[in-house]
């Protein structure tokens, strides 16, 4: 299984150092919408009403730097709609607060969880429980299997704390929520790929909802 290969990495992350990029107090270090994100019990709050409804996904954005190669880790609690993570992603329209690229998935439903989504690019890339291999021509090959993916949902607490993390190094991305790795890409589209970006997160349109995020850890590797 293409997971078991990769276990290199976790041991390297170890010996490295996560760096804390949200203070638990307000959104220095990050911009986005104020009228949708703030900092409520210590967490990053995204939040729609019937009355703040969104024309459009918008994010609030890490202003530090474009990270290439890392691991990502925080918590996250949703109810209702969906969110995300991006990285290694680029700022579409800065007023806006619009962002696309690579986007680890978060889902109130148990459809989109865990799954590694190309915002505003190419769309899915790899399911929750697939191993996919992206050619130079974007032709998607399915190299493993990293479980029946309602099994992996079932790993996941519905409107509670749990943990996300994503691993990066070159071309290889990789999303763990609780521990237990649910999609992996080997991205070999070199047009469409990306090497490095911005870390963003994500408030989605549609019905209301809320998301948090907290305990946001970043390590930068070699």
């Amino acid at each position: 299984m293409l997971g078991l290969a990769w276990g290199g990495l976790a041991a390297h992350a170890e010996e490295g150092k996560f760096v804390r990029i949200f203070n638990g107090k307000d959104l220095a270090g990050w911009k986005g919408n104020t009228d949708h994100w703030s900092v409520r019990d210590g967490a990053i709050t995204g939040q729609t009403t019937a009355d703040k409804v969104l024309k459009h996904n918008t994010f609030v954005v890490y202003q530090e730097g474009l990270p290439a190669d890392f691991e990502l880790k925080l918590q996250y609690r949703i109810v209702g709609g969906n969110s995300g993570i991006q990285y290694r992603s680029k700022v579409i329209d800065a007023e806006k607060f619009i962002v696309g690229g690579y986007q680890a998935d978060i889902d109130s439903n148990p459809r989109f969880s865990g799954i590694n989504y190309d915002e505003r690019g190419r769309g899915v890339l790899a399911e929750r429980g697939q191993a996919v291999r992206i050619a130079a021509g974007g032709e998607k090959e399915t190299i493993g299997s990293l479980g029946d993916r309602d099994a992996l949902q079932a790993k996941i607490k519905n409107e509670d704390w749990n943990e996300y993390r994503i691993v990066a190094k070159g071309n290889h991305l990789q999303h763990f929520i609780n521990g237990v790795l649910m999609s992996e890409v080997i991205d070999e589209q070199g047009a469409k790929s990306a090497a490095k970006g911005v870390i963003a997160l994500q408030l989605h349109q549609g019905p209301p909802m809320v998301v948090q995020f907290k305990d946001i850890e970043l390590m930068e590797c070699p």
